[in-house]
């Protein structure tokens, strides 16, 4: 059915006639000659680039802010010699037209076409200058740090984008027409703005496939006219939803005129109390974060085909919603979003405050709102309105006020006043359809809370997932309970990817990486070069579960209104932010296959509540089990489900238990399905088990951890004093040797179990300019899956649940004295500002003595049965003939490594526009 309806989508202008001349060539500027559409950055014109050390961001090879002048000559064909002319720029910066000479006018809105009206000219030649200025001072002061403007990601460019073109304006035209669908009555409004050069009645009929012609005879004024219609769709319409994505084409026809095309959806967004619906039924945003992440040209594409590629590859991912941050794309985006189906959720081009006081801010700000419903107000993929990103400022009245205005005008999309306004803190604001945030109000601990991750500016010990044992029973449901409105996760699964350095070769464009050369450049100072790959899987397969983890949250909390991950791709920019699963091109890092990312990335996900991951094998391992539904049905079903035992002589699996649960899951709910009790007494090894549920075409499953009560090793000494440690290796014995925190504090790091926040330099800055700790900065741990020493704790080489206790309790030892000598048996991943070699667990001989270093709390762990299982482990191998060191070390260079402060670089992050004050 997709196949009939779809409409192919086409470049629409308000002008319908043939007579029109691209201006799109070479041109001549102030600063050379150039290509437009293009940038001064795409033509090389510019300073160059001077700092290729810089790691905060890609480098632009070209930048330049400032005046430049284009100029060229164009013939007027005397066919176009009598009438009146229209001068169209698609997307551009503030912009000065003369023509021969003579000043034409002035535009300084961003998102909206620059639309200059003209004479008559004469046929024959005439000169064009168009001055752009991507000046600071071109626009108020507040849109800076936008990402409209800023250099974090598109760059502030200066030049002239997409569709140029120099036009016959018609004496009696169509120059505006919206279309407001109804799909109750399967009808839509329709107005149409008309100019006239004489007052005057005409005949206008409006048609289109599927939709039943309406023909009427009108007069007109003199001058500009509004004119309303209702039109009526055929039988059989389909509703426009990203299942199935249908639109339609109008045509305004006014006899022997003009015409005019534009392109809709039979669609309604709407909230039924605190839950998001399309057309009447429950929706769920599986969405993420867009900042014009775009490293070739370095500002958003112009085409429908490239958007295209890059929200398919986003319904690839399971993903149906994009939020544009503090900016909003061409209208391109919105034209392959239609098609897509993707529901899209755009901002004013504002981060930072907003009041009564800031009147040229507040014009600024309106006048874009203005541009961005008028010209992309049909698109039925226009899901949300908001007016920036962080925003501080009166909400209650100003803000309020833009927003009753903008619903009563043009009621097709929802309005919110921003993404995660005040960082959450002053909770809900009456008068938005939806709250996008982190956190909703000042609540204890982390009640308030709307995602699992947080830099510790804001968030005691990093949030959620670091601080509290695996779970997957708790939700947000706390949080949301005092909200109204559907509650949408602002920013969530801010874990860094440690880098992917196959992919340098892919910027051949106008922003370089030398960040990541540097980067990569650091790690040869430690002895770190020969594990970039290693750290590349280990770390990104454990963010991958980190995503899932916080993603599953949201899926948890029943009435959630969705999520808006950061990102789904590498954020480049802002102290260079590396959170993605997939590059900054939208491409793979070999992470994670998009049918393994959507088993929780879909619109149906079956779903386990566990109280832990890690279990004794005397207790009963129960989960009970919940249906995610947001198809646009009710689903009855099955939920099959198996507990599988992976057996360690061969590759087999053993199921241990399994069964059936029936399903009755109503459309838009998540609904409770049943409980599965399962013995765990014939586990008689430390083991990973799975846990796996299908129904349908849809899996999800789980890894789990089962542990035999460990028994007393003897034989070991284990000691956390440094003298005794050292008078037992010097007598010859097997020591396992747990140093103190104070002993080791300045040559150590505190303990992480998650990857670093977003980015280490900016939050350490952020940190500690708010008198706030600051993070330990690791990007998780990495060993040999099949070590001895880890024989009674079953992994898999890398970070995962059972290992939270440990990582979390334990100190990495800085090693980069012995970086060249020392491997450790269990490694932390610095993050790659720092790239300290670190370690946990390592091995030596000191004289005739063998030395089990561990810097983990063993005490403190102990009171979870991973943890002593851990601990046990390592005791055993200790005590084992496989324990045998290779690496020797005399006491001096043991106490040396133990407490010699390690050299630090100076590390300072970039400013965030967001104000971090300590609440």
């Amino acid at each position: 059915m997709k196949s009939i309806l779809i409409i192919l989508l086409t470049a629409i202008t308000t002008i319908a006639s043939a007579q029109s001349i691209s201006l799109a060539g070479q041109w001549e500027s102030s600063l050379g000659i150039c290509t437009l559409p293009g940038t001064t950055d795409e033509n090389h014109l510019g300073l160059g680039c001077q700092d290729t050390t810089m790691t905060s961001g890609l480098t632009r090879l070209w930048p330049y802010v400032g005046v430049v002048d284009y100029t060229r000559e164009i013939d007027i064909p005397r066919d176009m010699s009598n009438d009146s002319l229209r001068l169209t720029l698609e997307r551009t910066k503030s912009s000065t037209l003369w023509i021969d000479g003579d000043s034409i006018d002035s535009h300084g809105h961003l998102y909206a076409e620059h639309v200059y009206d003209l004479r008559p000219l004469t046929a024959g030649k005439h000169s064009i200058r168009i001055r752009i200025d991507n000046s600071m001072e071109s626009v108020p002061s507040g849109v800076h740090g936008s990402h409209a403007w800023s250099d974090a990601t598109q760059t502030n460019w200066n030049g002239i984008l997409g569709n140029m073109t120099l036009a016959v304006l018609k004496p009696t035209r169509i120059e505006d027409m919206q279309i407001y669908p109804d799909i109750e009555s399967g009808t839509a409004r329709v107005t149409i703005d008309i100019y006239s050069r004489r007052k005057t009645s005409t005949k206008l009929s409006l048609d289109g496939e599927g939709i039943i012609t309406n023909k009427a005879k009108i007069s007109l004024p003199k001058g500009f006219s509004r004119h309303e219609f209702t039109i009526t769709m055929t039988e059989g319409w389909q509703a426009w939803s990203e299942f199935h994505p249908v639109v339609y084409r109008l045509k305004a026809s006014l006899a022997k005129a003009d015409d005019c095309y534009r392109t809709f959806g039979m669609r309604e967004f709407s909230r039924r109390g605190n839950q998001l619906t399309i057309n009447g039924l429950g929706t769920f945003l599986r969405g993420t974060h867009d900042a014009c992440v775009f490293p070739i040209t370095a500002y958003c594409p112009t085409d429908v085909e490239t958007w295209q590629r890059l929200f398919r590859a986003a319904k690839e991912y399971g993903l149906n919603h994009y939020r544009f941050h503090s900016y909003t794309p061409t209208n391109a985006a919105f034209e392959a979003a239609d098609i897509e189906g993707i529901y899209l959720q755009t901002e004013l081009p504002m981060w930072g405050t907003i009041d009564s006081t800031t009147t040229e801010l507040n014009a600024f700000l309106l006048r874009e709102a203005e541009g961005v419903l008028r010209q992309m107000g049909n698109h039925p993929s226009f899901m949300a309105l908001g007016i920036g990103n962080e925003l501080w400022g009166d909400h209650e009245h100003l803000m309020r006020s833009w927003l009753d205005n903008w619903r009563a005008r043009d009621p097709r999309h929802l309005y919110t006043y921003g993404s995660n306004n005040t960082l959450g803190w002053h909770g809900t604001h009456e008068g938005e359809d939806l709250m996008v945030t982190c956190r909703i109000g000042d609540g204890e601990g982390y009640t308030t809370h709307t995602r699992t991750s947080f830099s510790f500016a804001d968030a005691d010990e990093g949030g959620i997932l670091n601080n509290t044992r695996p779970n997957t029973r708790a939700d947000f449901s706390q949080a949301i309970a005092p909200c109204e409105v559907p509650v949408v996760s602002h920013e969530s699964c801010q874990f860094q990817v440690y880098p992917d350095y196959s992919e340098l070769p892919k910027y051949t464009g106008v922003l370089h990486p030398y960040n990541l050369k540097t980067f990569r450049r650091r790690m040869a100072e430690n002895g770190l070069t020969d594990r970039i790959d290693d750290f590349h899987r280990a770390n990104g397969a454990f963010v991958v579960d980190c995503y899932k983890a916080d993603i599953e949250y949201c899926l948890r909390t029943p009435r959630f209104g969705g999520h808006q991950l950061l990102d789904i791709k590498d954020y480049p920019g802002q102290g260079t932010a590396l959170c993605g699963i997939l590059d900054a091109f939208m491409e793979t890092k070999g992470l994670v296959a998009p049918e393994r990312w959507r088993q929780w990335v879909a619109p149906v996900v079956p779903l386990a509540r566990m109280d832990s991951l890690c279990f004794s094998n005397n207790s009963m391992f129960t989960a009970d089990i919940e249906l995610f539904n947001y198809l646009e049905t009710d689903y009855n079903g099955e939920i099959q489900w198996a507990v599988e035992h992976r057996l360690p002589a061969c590759d087999k699996l053993s199921i241990i238990a399994s069964g059936t649960l029936k399903v009755n899951a109503a459309q838009g709910t998540l609904a409770k399905v049943g409980t599965i009790n399962c013995p765990l007494s014939t586990i008689n090894y430390p083991s990973m088990l799975r846990l796996s549920l299908q129904t349908g075409q849809y899996r999800n499953e789980y890894k789990i951890w089962v542990y035999p009560e460990p028994a007393p090793t003897a034989d070991v000494l284990m000691t956390c004093s440094l003298d005794s440690a050292l008078q037992w290796l010097c007598e010859g014995k097997t020591v396992v040797y747990q140093p103190s925190t104070e002993l080791i504090e300045k040559q150590s790091l505190g303990g992480l179990f998650t990857p670093d926040y977003w980015n280490y330099a900016m939050f350490k800055t952020i940190s500690e300019r708010n008198n706030r700790p600051v993070s330990p900065g690791t990007l998780g741990l990495i060993m040999p899956a099949d070590h001895p020493a880890l024989s009674g704790f079953p992994n898999e080489g890398r970070s995962d649940w059972q290992l939270w206790a440990v990582a979390r309790y334990s100190r990495p030892l800085i090693l980069n004295a012995m970086a060249d000598r020392l491997q450790p048996i269990i490694q932390a991943i610095d993050n790659v500002e720092r790239n300290h070699k670190l370690g946990i667990l390592m091995e030596f001989r000191v004289g005739n003595g063998k030395l089990l270093l561990t810097t983990t709390d063993h005490q403190h762990i102990a009171q979870w049965i991973e943890g002593r299982a851990y601990t046990n482990s390592l005791l055993k191998y200790a005590a084992s003939d496989a324990f045998r060191p290779t690496l020797s070390v005399t006491t001096e260079e043991l106490v040396t490594l133990l407490t010699s402060k390690a050299k630090e670089r100076k590390i300072e992050g970039v400013k965030n526009k967001t104000d971090y004050k300590a609440q």
